[in-house]
């Protein structure tokens, strides 16, 4: 894949629905004498395909010159924890999707080939929506991964 093509499907990727995170808070791990400190920033962002599910993302950020610059390379270490904030339906789409998840957020941790991932399952049988965040790279990715569930639950009094 050479630059253009990388470049062509990160911007697909911005247009085709995949979500932005807006950044709740961080905490720093190592002190940095030079640029901003190594820290575990918090995340959120909403299922752009699904009204009422928020997903929280736990991740590492490199600091140092190199992270300031944003030339460092952050490390695959991350959580997901996703919850139902309101009433979900669920589209056909949705429903009938088969076992191939759909990536719903994506968020570069390096300067050109590394990125963090959020892909979403449905799972049929238990009617449960399934998120894995995991690490990828043009060339190989990382073991490294966590998995969030929601249940789609009736929300509100019924009537």
């Amino acid at each position: 894949m050479n630059m253009k093509q990388i470049i062509r499907l990160g911007l697909l990727c911005s247009v085709i629905g995949v979500a932005h995170a807006e950044e709740i808070g961080s905490v720093d791990t190592t002190f940095k004498l030079l640029g901003p400190d190594h820290k575990i920033v918090v995340e959120a962002f909403d299922d752009p395909d699904v009204s009422n599910v928020t997903c929280y993302i736990s991740r590492a950020k490199t600091g140092g010159i190199k992270g300031g610059l944003g030339l460092a390379e952050d490390t695959s270490d991350a959580a997901i924890s996703c919850q139902q904030v309101g009433p979900i339906t669920l589209s056909d789409k949705i429903q009938n999707g088969g076992n191939r998840g759909v990536v719903v957020f994506q968020k570069r941790t390096s300067l050109v080939f590394k990125k963090l991932q959020v892909v979403r399952f449905y799972d049929k049988k238990r009617n449960a929506l399934v998120y894995l965040t995991y690490s990828d790279r043009l060339v190989e990715g990382s073991p490294k991964n966590a998995l969030s569930a929601v249940p789609v639950m009736p929300w509100g009094k019924s009537e």
